[in-house]
Parts: structure tokens; sequence; C-alpha cells
């Protein structure tokens, strides 16, 4: 059964400013995202910056299905966007939020984004079973 969703929209030249900032870009990067995600990100060449607003997206989404924005109970890195079999992006939760989204019943959590040159758009459904 359907627990809650979550939806999150970004521009990519957001995130590409950000990640490009000399003053902030590496911490910015350190601070939202997984090694795991940014190796796959930077293997893209082309669309890199796409992929990083896929991500970015996908972790607001799932902040949003869990009913918390970053904090003490949820936090960027303990949200991980990684693909499964076949290239599908899947969600994997860590530590301290993965036990709060147990906490709420929330067993699963599908996800899909999509994304333009300019937009990238993520959509989370979390079920308790």
């Amino acid at each position: 059964m359907i627990v809650s969703v979550g939806v999150d929209m970004v521009e990519v030249a957001r995130i590409r400013r950000a990640l490009e900032d000399g003053r902030i870009g590496e911490r910015f990067r350190a601070r939202v995202y997984t090694e795991k995600e940014i190796r796959y990100c930077e293997r893209k060449r082309r669309g890199k910056y796409e992929s990083y607003a896929g991500r970015f997206a996908a972790k607001e989404a799932v902040m949003k299905a869990l009913g918390r924005g970053w904090g003490s109970k949820v936090s960027w890195l303990n949200i991980e966007v990684v693909p499964a079999l076949g290239g599908r992006p899947e969600v994997v939760l860590h530590n301290h939020t993965s036990a709060f989204a147990r906490k709420l019943g929330i067993q699963r959590l599908s996800l899909s984004i999509t994304h333009t040159e300019s937009h990238a758009l993520a959509y989370v459904i979390a079920q308790d079973e």
C-alpha cells in the first residue's frame, strides 16, 4: 500500500552553477552526493549535470515522501540513488534515515527520474509492502 509520495523538480543550471562554483562547489558535492553517485555522474561526461540534478531532485523527493526536510532524521548522504539492473534508478537509505523510514512503516521506495537539458524531475512512491 502507498504510504506517501514525493516529487521534486530542479533546474539543471542551478545545480551546475553550485558544482562549478570555486567557493562552494566541492563542499556542495561532498555534502549532497555519495562517492558512488559522484563516480556515476562524472562518468556521464555529456549529461553529467543532468545526472547530478536528477539525483538532487530524487533526494528532495525522498525527503518529501518521508515528510521531513534535511535534518537530524534525514540527511543527504543517507539517501543514495544507485543504478539497479537494467539501469533504472533505485533509492538506498542508510543509517538514521533508513531507521526513520522503517519507523514510518516504509519498506520500499520506488523512484522515477526524468530530465531535459534544463530541468530534472523525480517522483518517489513510499510503500509499506
